[in-house]
């Protein structure tokens, strides 16, 4: 039995944690390889790390493409090996004429989630504009997504399997770059990193559009570091490199864009 306490203190998704330790305490005895539903990047970095503290198990997290935002784990003994087929998913297209009517992708999340499905069972979508979207989902949620998620906003859809190299994903495009800054501040970094002005990225930032690490920043102030992640969604990811304080005690720091 694995130590739940102590493994859970301190975490942030203590519900999704526990069913997690569960699964991973159920991959030990059985010695099966052990699928948990859809996680968030948030969810995923506490699972990773609640993880790597476990011995005996290991976990590998796929999507159904390599930058997938929503993923799922599988979990197994050390002992067996594990890949991405591993990994039940099910990739879904939502067709309609959305020319007069666009619809976003919190639309497509609200009209799946509006059929009844839990969150957990929905991963990635992929909004392909006037066409549509594509969904990708637990293989479970199929029966009950495609005949009830017939319409998105006022557009009439129509909901069915799709081949997986039907997926229509673009590769990230990635952009090095440096700025010197008086500061880490987060308003300063992320402003030369998107491009945008400081005061525009502040009022994002205060308004919770900012996400470090995954974890929603509300101050400007917020201090980085190298490794962190910035994500604004829409405007892409940043990397933070490698930071060096100049002679003129400014910071030199490395950025990795992707778009």
């Amino acid at each position: 039995m694995l130590p739940k306490d102590d493994l859970l203190k301190s975490v942030e998704h203590r519900d999704g944690l526990t069913r997690i330790l569960d699964q991973a305490d159920q991959a030990l005895k059985t010695w099966d390889v052990v699928i948990t539903d859809f996680l968030s990047p948030p969810e995923q970095i506490e699972a990773a790390a609640l993880i790597q503290r476990l011995t005996d198990v290991h976990s590998l997290a796929w999507g159904g493409y390599p930058q997938a935002e929503r993923q799922r784990l599988a979990l197994a003994r050390t002992d067996l090996p594990l890949e991405p087929s591993q990994v039940p998913l099910v990739l879904l297209t939502v067709g309609g004429n959305f020319m007069f009517d666009p619809a976003n992708h919190p639309d497509f999340l609200g009209a799946v989630l509006a059929t009844g499905l839990p969150e957990g069972s929905v991963g990635d979508i992929i909004v392909l504009g006037e066409r549509g979207a594509q969904v990708i989902v637990t293989p479970e949620a199929v029966d009950a997504l495609v005949p009830s998620l017939i319409q998105v906003r006022s557009v009439p859809v129509k909901t069915q399997p799709l081949a997986w190299d039907q997926l229509r994903v673009r590769p990230p495009q990635k952009k090095e770059l440096t700025t010197v800054e008086a500061s880490l501040r987060l308003d300063a970094v992320a402003s030369a990193g998107f491009g945008l002005s400081r005061s525009k990225m502040a009022d994002l930032i205060s308004a919770g559009h900012v996400r470090v690490n995954w974890k929603a920043i509300t101050q400007p102030s917020h201090s980085l570091a190298t490794g962190d992640l910035v994500v604004i969604r829409s405007k892409g990811r940043l990397e933070i490199g490698e930071i060096v304080v100049t002679k003129k005690e400014r910071y030199r720091i490395a950025l990795t864009r992707y778009a």
